[in-house]
């Protein structure tokens, strides 16, 4: 009997790691062939758009150091907008508190990078990839949009966008190989999971707000 309950178990608990890896690889494959065409490396052969939306990361490493993943974003927003391939460019991140400010701090270094400041906006409750987008169309009236990050969040955020009413294509940023590579692709396929579950419980922005033109 005991054998029996045990081996009843062992089966339920196979079926449910397959399942969970199931739902990965749907998740995943779904996201990626939705962006299929719609993500750019090469700057002339990017479409035009008004608005280039980066999407915020932390500036710094917690052992020390730049990041790279934020480093190869900015480059790439400066050499979007240099390229005549978006007139404007809107930041989205967290600022979360007054000693964490991502918004701020990429318009800093965009402006360091020459970019005009009357050329940036940011949007300061961009706090996940679900709030940037959502926010990118119902508080700054985008239509469609150029995403500016690496090519596995612009994809995320591709589908994300193409749910929400807008259009988006992206623009990757240079990714990172090794170690932190590696992981931050981990986190990737379970964040992809996370899209479909905030689209069934139809989760929502923390913050709205009021209306803001990019003009």
């Amino acid at each position: 009997m005991k054998i029996s309950i045990k081996r009843k178990y062992r089966f339920l608990a196979a079926v449910a790691i397959l399942l969970s890896i199931l739902v990965v690889v749907i998740s995943n494959f779904v996201i990626e062939i939705s962006a299929r065409g719609k993500t750019f490396t090469d700057p002339a052969l990017t479409p035009k758009n008004k608005v280039g939306l980066v999407l915020g990361t932390s500036r710094m490493l917690v052992e020390g150091g730049i990041n790279p993943y934020y480093q190869h974003r900015i480059d790439a927003a400066i050499t979007l907008y240099k390229a005549g391939k978006i007139e404007y460019i809107l930041v989205s991140g967290d600022n979360g508190s007054i000693y964490y400010n991502e918004p701020t701090t990429i318009k800093k270094d965009l402006v360091k990078g020459g970019i005009p400041q009357e050329k940036i906006f940011l949007d300061y409750a961009g706090f996940r990839t679900l709030d940037s987008m959502v926010r990118a169309k119902f508080i700054f009236g985008l239509d469609s949009v150029t995403v500016i990050s690496q090519k596995f969040h612009n994809e995320r955020a591709i589908y994300l966008a193409g749910k929400k009413g807008l259009d988006a294509i992206g623009y990757n940023a240079r990714g990172i190989s090794g170690k932190q590579g590696i992981k931050v692709q981990f986190r990737e396929y379970f964040a992809r999971v996370k899209v479909f579950i905030d689209l069934l419980l139809n989760t929502q922005p923390r913050f709205y707000g009021e209306k803001i033109e990019i003009k």
